[in-house]
């Protein structure tokens, strides 16, 4: 029988979050990161989502490792929560992602599992699998490209990337490798396809530095940046600015303190001495003299940012002489968030510089078409597969294979759990996963059935509402009209919703059939009844919670 590779996505493909991709060959997976989703505003009570990983769990198959390609939680954040339900395995990063994924393990109790690879190193044998760690550039440093070298042909993992020839850390994609790589055949190029729509080149990070320079030069008070702590090239860049204008520094916000700790540690950060204030310290400087990089650019409720601005962070005070400048695209979903603690930073007086009023204090880390048009070239695939995107960007990313003169045929477009099958010489659709959202409630950090979260979103639209009713143990009926407690629902007269009514839970109850204390039956039917009867009068479908009183 024809040897095959299969690869699935677990997330990451029609998904712009939650990256995990399986390489199966014969009885052996490889898996390539670990990410996180985001929960939007629907999902009551729900922090992020979680890769499915059911099918890792009962395909009998042995992951013989995994390797992750930078340090973003949509590729790695979801490594506390999964790795406790799966076998040991070794797992394989660049340095820098390492040190934060094994940050996030020990932050939830677990041992460090990451080992770090040399770019320079040599290759990384796994089972069946070889791997090799190649270098690009992103919005944070250290992210890889993976070349994997399998028995029936190698694959190009080229998640998130852009080809920026001007890094503000001087730090290069490996250009030589890439071609070096290539020339030993690429059965299939997976790619970054989140910027297809966009023409041309994706603009390099260094070009922020006159923007910056500007706007500092001209702000009388604090000069407030806030981006994502993982930005380390951003980070860098307003430090280097804050420099040249003989400004003290003060990072503000756990992660952006962690970050900024881990990349000194690790040699990508230089921060003078002397230059750094604790923010205990701020009381001794005066504002014009002050860069503040703070966390919280998603506007998260209780971010650094968002307590500064509403006046909760007792050692920072916003001023009408402040600039704040959000260095950060919002994530799909925090929108409202967003523009909403803008609308607060404008209250105070304040100059809030943002993504639409002001594009020049964020490019994106992600290649734009050229860029991708070039890796498409640098590599030479057999097949192309777009990940990182959504299915409009996915179908944008074909038009741009067809212009490098992909067939259709060669340019696979799927969806997450659908399994593409390799050979040698030909690919085509197996199996598709049945996925399902895995959901994460935010105070407890467990799981949340899809269920829950349902009723969360239809108590939050609908409202609830509580029928109390006694009922007699002798002959089922209702006694009284029904005690009714309503909450986040239409403004309506308790007393008379109850005895509009008990007629019809009378007529409902009155038609049982067998024992007369079938307690299951009858709260079946007071809850269905009065469900009934309040989209009747009122149109709405609130959650009804029956309670039953024997009497």
């Amino acid at each position: 029988m024809e040897e095959k590779i299969s690869i699935i996505p677990l997330g990451g493909v029609s998904d712009v979050t939650r990256n995990m991709y399986i390489y199966e060959y014969k009885n052996e997976i490889l898996l390539v990161d670990c990410g996180i989703g985001f929960a939007n505003e629907t999902m009551v009570g729900v922090d992020l989502l979680l890769p499915d990983i059911n099918y890792l769990k009962e395909s009998g198959k042995k992951i013989v490792g995994m390797a992750i390609t930078h340090g973003h939680e949509d590729h790695m954040g979801a490594l506390p929560y999964i790795l406790p339900d799966l076998p040991n395995f070794p797992i394989y990063a660049s340095s820098l992602t390492a040190d934060f994924a094994n940050e996030k393990l020990v932050e939830f109790g677990q041992q460090k599992r990451v080992q770090k690879v040399d770019f320079d190193g040599g290759e990384v044998k796994i089972g069946s699998f070889t791997i090799s760690f190649i270098r690009v550039t992103h919005s944070i440093p250290d992210t890889s490209h993976i070349f994997i070298k399998t028995p029936i042909g190698n694959f190009y993992h080229g998640s998130d990337f852009k080809f920026d020839l001007t890094p503000y850390d001087n730090k290069k994609t490996d250009f030589q490798k890439i071609v070096k790589s290539a020339n030993q055949g690429v059965l299939c190029l997976l790619s970054d396809a989140l910027r297809a729509e966009e023409p041309g080149k994706a603009p390099s990070e260094s070009s922020l530095t006159y923007a910056f320079e500007e706007e500092i030069d001209k702000t009388q008070g604090k000069f407030i940046v806030t981006t994502f702590s993982s930005n380390i090239s951003r980070l860098n860049q307003v430090i280097n600015v804050a420099k040249k204008f003989n400004k003290r520094v003060c990072f503000v916000g756990r992660s952006l303190i962690k970050a900024k700790d881990m990349a000194i540690r690790l040699g990508y950060m230089n921060l003078p001495k002397g230059m750094e204030v604790d923010v205990r310290g701020l009381k001794n400087v005066k504002d014009s003299n002050l860069v503040l990089i703070v966390a919280g650019s998603q506007g998260q409720e209780n971010s650094a940012l968002t307590r500064i601005v509403s006046g909760e962070f007792r050692e920072i005070k916003l001023n009408a002489s402040d600039t704040i400048i959000f260095s950060a695209d919002p994530i799909p979903g925090n929108e409202i968030s967003i523009n909403s603690l803008i609308d607060e930073i404008s209250k105070i007086g304040a100059r809030a510089l943002y993504h639409e009023v002001s594009g020049s204090f964020h490019v994106s880390g992600h290649g734009a078409a050229d860029d991708l048009m070039l890796l498409m070239n640098l590599t030479r695939p057999k097949n192309v597969l777009p990940i990182g995107a959504t299915y409009r960007q996915m179908v944008a990313y074909r038009h741009l294979a067809r212009q490098q003169g992909f067939v259709d045929k060669n340019i696979i477009l799927i969806e997450n759990g659908q399994e593409v099958v390799f050979t040698r010489e030909s690919s085509f659709l197996g199996k598709r996963l049945n996925l399902r959202t895995v959901f994460v409630d935010q105070i407890s950090g467990e799981e949340v059935e899809s269920f829950v979260v349902m009723d969360r979103q239809k108590i939050a639209k609908e409202g609830v509402v509580v029928v109390i009713a006694e009922v007699d143990s002798q002959t089922g009926q209702i006694v009284e009209n029904p005690n009714i407690i309503a909450r986040g629902y239409a403004s309506v007269d308790a007393q008379t919703l109850s005895k509009g009514l008990t007629k019809d839970l009378k007529n409902a109850l009155s038609r049982k059939k067998g024992p007369v204390t079938n307690w299951i039956y009858i709260r079946r039917q007071i809850a269905d009844t009065s469900e009934k009867f309040i989209f009747k009068t009122f149109r709405k479908h609130p959650m009804v919670l029956p309670i039953v009183i024997e009497v």
